[in-house]
């Protein structure tokens, strides 16, 4: 009987299709290569943890105290005798005692014999399990080769474990592709994207453009480097307290290691291969095994066939690490809120694709009210969805729905999801809605219960035909836009289909005509501007006032007056009176009354001055004139080009978001003379979120000169402290880092490291510093460098 025959032809097809992870092993030449495709015997294993009895399959860490029941799964009629050999270990730098080393001979009739049963001792981090060929003085073996080198195998167990996780991910993403090979390959298209995100797996969407037959086999093509990192599965398998960071582990998340953000399921090969081969004898050869789990058994994999003639095959397991799991930072993939009433409700999830392609996470529920609605995870549809539809009889309005489970022997809580469910309240337009207008696209705002709910929005003017109206749902109503430009004046009738009521609910409007009216053109002698105000100024198609021609640049409405802008070529006359001609797009012309002011004044800026301080527990960042950091203060001059300055003149600055402010006579705005105004610019004025190029503009009485640029303000992170090692790697501490997009330890930025976007942690490993300085780059101001003094 081949080891072919101990897995069940289901997970030999799982194995079939997975990654080809090279040469773990030290095997034989040739072997390196190999992929983990080779079956090999399984195991069946129980953990006892008070009184609750979980499989292995549901469990990601062991606990000390935990009683465990291990069995070597193979056939009836299985000719080569196997001691199956326990290890536990506690650290790199300490030997086990003997007594935690324990061995049992699979091919005995007594059961207490032929398995293992294990109590977990304090102190242990890792379990590791060893299938010996018989041989004499095998048990012993292994014992003295754990004993003698248990850091290697600290370090092979944690590697294997870390392995072994990351190719649950790459089985289901495999296997979910191949499900969709067969049964529909159109849809591939649709769900390969979120299958990829959902599991962390890398995705060629070029493989999407070709014809569909062969999208299934490009998306599974070079799998070796499909598999992208993943922070909890590698805190699953973590290493052991008191043992040296595994240099693989660390390497595997770097782009110097040339392997970007995919997982150690590459990394770890040739160090595994080489810690085995260290310590291989002419009696053994050890081989490592993948564990794929179900339930209580463990189908191992191997990535070499085992060997029966010296020196023998061991086959080397790991199980969970011990005491070094934690909960799964499970996060709300999407904010907005989600029809509880939708059949095909998805509550989106991410931060934990273990959830997918694990049973680690059991029993999950969203608790609504007290009720619990059973769960399932789905990677294809990248969240949990109800086993069963929701009944929307049960709940009205804004309800919140918890995820809540148990990961393991724990509790586990997820994010919070907003479920909106519909009433029979009826919709209305907003207190501020203006009246619709025939002749253009008119934005309305609705108010209802459960927008999230709404599937179509309609439009009937009069006793006209019904037409699509295009809606986006808002936490509190709809935002529309009515397409009312070929619609006449009269009624008009909104239908809006909700999701879990049978009849729409309706809103009854109407449309008037507005008249074509210019009430005046504001514009200033010099100036190759000017703005029209009055009513459907959407159709002026140009102005013309002496040698300028001005066309529209950007319309708005302020209650029931338009504003346009029109700019152009050319200067506006000398002040005084005159006669502007107004073309309309339906081709008449109107003769508008002008009287072009006199010229606005303009403004310089003169100096500046970044007044910038840190705090003492802070290592102080130095920038430039031309950046301001959000906790400095920038000190300003500008001079009046032409007129004089007043103290009645204001200063307002603004930046790329909206963001505004008015400063007026007082500390931060003073006069110096006639033409000087000196100023002083608090960030923080403009809220927390501002950053980027700030503008300042004069404003007089109504009126404003050119905005010119001033700065470009950042938000700086609060760094902490920078230590270096003794090989010259150092780590950079602090909060906020994700406000760096790179560090570098030149001024060229050499061997930069880049952050990554929206990075969490408050360490990142950087250059050493140059001269005592390292040069970060920013995310607000990627143009612009800022040194780091170190004080080395």
């Amino acid at each position: 009987m081949t080891f072919a025959s101990l897995v069940p032809h289901r997970m030999r097809r799982a194995a079939g299709a997975a990654l080809l992870l090279a040469g773990l092993a030290a095997a034989p030449a040739g072997a390196a290569d190999s992929a983990f495709d080779l079956p090999g015997p399984g195991l069946r294993v129980t953990v006892t943890r008070g009184t609750v009895t979980l499989p292995i399959a549901q469990l990601p860490d062991l606990a000390a105290g935990d009683r465990i029941e291990i069995h070597a799964d193979l056939p009836e009629d299985q000719r080569t005798r196997f001691v199956l050999v326990s290890a536990f270990l506690s650290s790199a730098t300490n030997p086990p005692p003997k007594e935690w080393i324990e061995a049992a001979e699979t091919w005995k009739r007594k059961q207490k014999d032929r398995a293992l049963t294990l109590r977990v001792p304090e102190g242990a981090r890792q379990l590791v399990l060893f299938l010996v060929p018989e041989t004499g003085g095998a048990t012993g073996t292994i014992a003295d080769a754990v004993r003698n080198k248990p850091g290697e195998f600290v370090r092979a167990a944690q590697a294997i474990n870390q392995a072994s996780l990351d190719r649950s991910r790459l089985d289901a993403f495999v296997a979910a592709i191949r499900a969709q090979e067969n049964k529909d390959p159109a849809h591939l298209k649709a769900i390969a994207p979120m299958l990829a995100r959902s599991l962390a797996i890398k995705l060629n969407a070029e493989c999407l453009d070709k014809v569909v037959e062969f999208q299934a086999a490009c998306l599974l093509e070079n799998r070796e480097s499909l598999v992208l990192a993943d922070m909890h599965s590698s805190s699953v398998a973590a290493t052991l307290a008191g043992a040296p960071t595994d240099l693989a582990l660390q390497l595997s998340y770097t782009r110097e290691a040339g392997l970007g953000y995919y997982s150690q399921y590459i990394a770890v090969v040739r160090d595994i291969a080489r810690l085995f081969g260290a310590f291989s004898t002419p009696q053994f050869r050890y081989l490592p095994a993948l564990g794929l789990q179900e339930g209580e058994r463990i189908a191992l994999l191997l990535n070499a066939a085992p060997s029966f003639a010296k020196p023998k095959s061991v086959l080397v397991a790991s199980m969970p690490a011990i005491g070094a799991d934690s909960l799964p930072r499970l996060r709300a993939a999407n904010a907005a809120p989600l029809c509880g009433a939708d059949p095909n409700l998805v509550l989106p999830v991410e931060g934990a694709p273990l959830i997918y392609s694990t049973d680690y996470a059991r029993n999950m529920v969203v608790r609504l009210n007290g009720a619990d609605v059973a769960l399932q995870a789905r990677a294809d549809r990248g969240g949990y969805v109800p086993r069963t539809p929701i009944d929307p009889s049960r709940f009205q309005g804004s309800v919140e729905g918890r995820l809540h489970g148990t990961w393991g022997y724990q509790a586990l809580t997820g994010p919070a999801f907003a479920l909106q469910f519909p009433t029979a309240a009826p919709w209305k337009a907003g207190p501020e809605a203006p009246s619709l207008v025939t002749g253009r696209d008119n934005p309305l705002k609705l108010e209802g219960p459960a927008p999230a709910c709404v599937s179509s929005v309609s439009m009937r003017v009069g006793d006209g035909p019904a037409q699509p109206v295009k809606f986006k749902a808002e936490e509190d109503g709809l935002a529309l836009t009515l397409p009312l430009k070929d619609a006449r004046p009269g009624d008009v009738t909104l239908e809006i289909r909700q999701t879990g009521r049978p009849a729409p609910a309706t809103v009854a409007l109407r449309a008037y005509r507005e008249a074509s009216r210019i009430a005046g053109l504001v514009l200033h002698a010099g100036d190759s501007w000017g703005e029209l105000t009055g009513q459907r100024l959407d159709q002026v198609a140009s102005v013309e006032l002496g040698g300028l021609r001005l066309k529209p640049d950007g319309l708005t409405r302020e209650g029931d007056t338009d504003r346009l802008r029109v700019a152009g070529a050319g200067d506006a006359p000398a002040p005084g009176e005159a006669t502007a001609r107004v073309a309309l797009n339906d081709g008449r012309t109107l003769r508008l009354p002008v009287t072009v002011r006199p010229p606005r004044i303009r403004v310089e800026l003169l100096d500046k001055d970044v007044r910038a301080t840190a705090p003492a527990s802070q290592l102080p960042l130095v920038a430039g004139n031309a950046l301001l950091p959000d906790t400095a203060r920038l000190h300003f001059s500008l001079r009046a080009a032409n007129g004089a300055l007043s103290a009645r003149d204001a200063i307002e600055i603004t930046g790329p978001r909206g963001q505004s402010l008015i400063l007026k006579a007082g500390p931060n705005l003073q006069l110096q003379g006639d033409t000087v105004l000196v100023a002083t610019l608090d960030p923080a004025a403009l809220g927390p979120s501002a950053f980027g190029p700030l503008r300042f503009r004069l404003v007089r009485e109504g009126e404003a000169s050119d905005w010119r640029p001033l700065i470009t303000l950042a938000r700086l992170p609060k760094i902490e402290r920078v230590d270096c090692g003794a090989q010259g790697r150092c780590t950079l501490t602090g909060q906020s880092l994700f406000l760096i997009e790179a560090i570098a330890g030149t001024p060229s930025f050499d061997g930069l490291v880049q952050v990554p976007q929206g990075f969490t942690g408050r360490t990142i490993e950087v250059p050493a510093p140059q001269a005592g300085k390292l040069y970060i780059r920013l995310q607000d101001a990627p143009s612009e460098v800022v040194e780091l003094p170190t004080g080395g």
